[in-house]
């Protein structure tokens, strides 16, 4: 072994190391429970040491891509470290997508083994008969062979599969301690941005753990909390902001399948949750569920939410009806591992609507078109200077030289920064509004409409328009037994906004479509109301 590999083996420092010394400080400790399975963090640490070696067995090992499409379980958390100990990269895959969605993204990471839930196993398979046509055109190995194909549940697995128990079976339990540079890939993160086909965003170890670092010294996290985890664990949010940053801490994690109102509430209650993530959509949900006075909540002493800007009415109502709760805005995106911005419990109010300012090792500037800094309220465009930053994306160096473009991220957000450094993100670029030659940002639209006591859930888009070229037009969710009347609605915007900034048109409707992080699909609202322009006035 040379110099530098024996100094590098001292100084490793991968996702799985944070594992090991968890478990070397709190062995006997609950890591992670779903329902009545536990592992302490003792067995979730040998866990991973099994899959780890189980892959070697199978010719999976360092920089090989493993693809992970399940919904949240524990085997998932299992997979997580047992991928990361074989020095292996995991890509998660939405399990939201179709067959020939998830064949895309097998076939672009160029993926040589897969793990999928049981229920997921169609899905998998033809991805699995599709991935070649999104392989790279070039390559010896654009195409690999599939190593392995690993399969979580009770079932009997379908031919030519095996079961994930196989691996966890594995008769070496010992740590492969296979040498990784920090800079080393961790994982592939696909976006699931505007863009026809997703990116694979490439995160190494040290920008993961640069960015639990932000989380937990920024965030107020401890190893005394209890944190549940009910938004999908394929989404960066939930896996790099929590679960794994709760693992490097020693706190309890308990796995939900999903963030269903009447379940988030009831585990509360019965396991004395301290500790919360959920997008503004699912507080709402929250908010509005008939057990939510009903349950004992009084455990819950952090919150936290991201992928939207909390409405600042929905703001207040969490801060009466849960006083007791601290409340943090996330802000970033997958290319920022993902936390870039946070703002803290006592701004929530002093800076309402605001995302914050620059996490602990992030640095961010609102910049014009030709790179020089805006002043302050000015719009401009957010950049950022982190280690959290990807390494690029996959096999596209186009994309990755105009994300960097000037040595900083380009976040494609537009916002302002105030006189004492605090973000308000206005909107995505693709999201402002063009309409009758002004500017729209959909979120000033969206507050101005939380306003209206009827309004349970709201999204603002622009539809194509003869003589505005966009027109402003508001789908509006009503609360639960509150009459919601499109003219009324309109009247009150008018109330509050500039005339060019009222809402066109309203649709009101039962829901609002969401991906399975809760983030709002304007996209396919805009498409699927297109249809209001014609009813607007030429």
């Amino acid at each position: 072994m040379s110099i530098e590999e024996t100094v590098g083996s001292a100084r490793r420092q991968s996702l799985a190391d944070l594992l090991r010394r968890s478990a070397a400080r709190h062995p006997a400790r609950v890591a992670v429970s779903e329902g009545a399975r536990a592992r302490t963090f003792a067995e979730l640490d040998a866990d991973a040491s099994r899959i780890a070696q189980a892959l070697h067995a199978r010719g999976v090992g360092a920089g090989d891509r493993v693809a992970l499409l399940a919904r949240n379980c524990l085997d998932y958390v299992q997979a997580i470290f047992g991928v990361a100990r074989a020095g292996a990269v995991l890509v998660p895959v939405n399990f939201m997508l179709g067959g020939r969605e998830a064949g895309y993204v097998l076939g672009h990471s160029r993926a040589v083994a897969l793990i999928a839930q049981e229920a997921l196993v169609g899905v998998a398979e033809e991805a699995l008969a599709t991935r070649a046509e999104a392989a790279p055109a070039s390559g010896a190995e654009a195409s690999p062979a599939m190593r392995a194909r690993v399969v979580i549940g009770d079932g009997e697995p379908a031919e030519g599969w095996e079961p994930f128990s196989a691996l966890l079976a594995h008769d070496d339990a010992r740590d492969p301690q296979v040498p990784l540079a920090p800079d080393a890939p961790a994982q592939v993160l696909y976006t699931s941005g505007t863009e026809s086909r997703p990116k694979g965003a490439v995160l190494s170890h040290d920008a993961l753990i640069a960015q639990y670092a932000s989380c937990v010294i920024d965030g107020g996290m401890s190893g005394d909390d209890v944190e549940l985890h009910a938004l999908p664990l394929f989404h960066c949010a939930q896996q790099h902001c929590f679960l794994v940053p709760d693992v490097w801490l020693g706190a309890r994690s308990i796995i939900l399948p999903g963030p269903d109102p009447a379940t988030v509430l009831e585990r509360i209650e019965a396991d004395g949750v301290t500790k919360l993530f959920a997008p503004p959509t699912v507080w709402i949900s929250l908010l509005r569920h008939p057990d939510f006075d009903r349950r004992d909540l009084s455990s819950l002493r952090k919150g936290y939410y991201g992928a939207a800007i909390m409405p600042v009415e929905v703001l207040r109502e969490l801060g009466e009806r849960l006083p007791q709760v601290r409340l943090w805005n996330f802000y970033g995106q997958t290319e920022m591992a993902p936390v870039a911005v946070m703002l803290q419990p006592e701004d929530q109010i002093r800076k309402a609507g605001s995302a914050g300012r620059a996490a602990l090792n992030v640095e961010t500037r609102v910049i014009r078109p030709d790179g020089s800094d805006c002043a302050a309220g000015e719009i401009g465009e957010i950049v950022h200077r982190s280690p959290h930053a990807i390494l690029g994306y996959l096999d596209d160096p186009d994309k990755t030289a105009a994300a960097f473009a000037g040595g900083w991220f380009h976040s494609g957000d537009l916002g302002t920064l105030d006189d004492e450094g605090y973000l308000t993100v206005v909107d995505r670029i693709k999201d402002m509004i063009k309409t009758g030659g002004e500017n729209v940002a959909s979120r000033e639209v969206e507050e101005a409409l939380y306003e209206h006591d009827a309004v349970a859930e709201v999204a603002v888009v622009g539809v194509p328009h003869p003589v505005w070229i966009e027109a402003v037009v508001a789908i509006a969710v009503p609360r639960a037994g509150a009459a919601l009347d499109a003219d009324a609605l309109i009247a009150h915007a008018r109330e509050r906004l500039a005339p060019f900034k009222v809402p066109k048109a309203v649709a009101v409707v039962d829901a609002l479509p969401k991906n399975p992080s809760g983030k709002l699909l304007k996209r396919d609202l805009r498409e699927q109301y297109a249809a209001l322009a014609d009813e607007i006035a030429r």
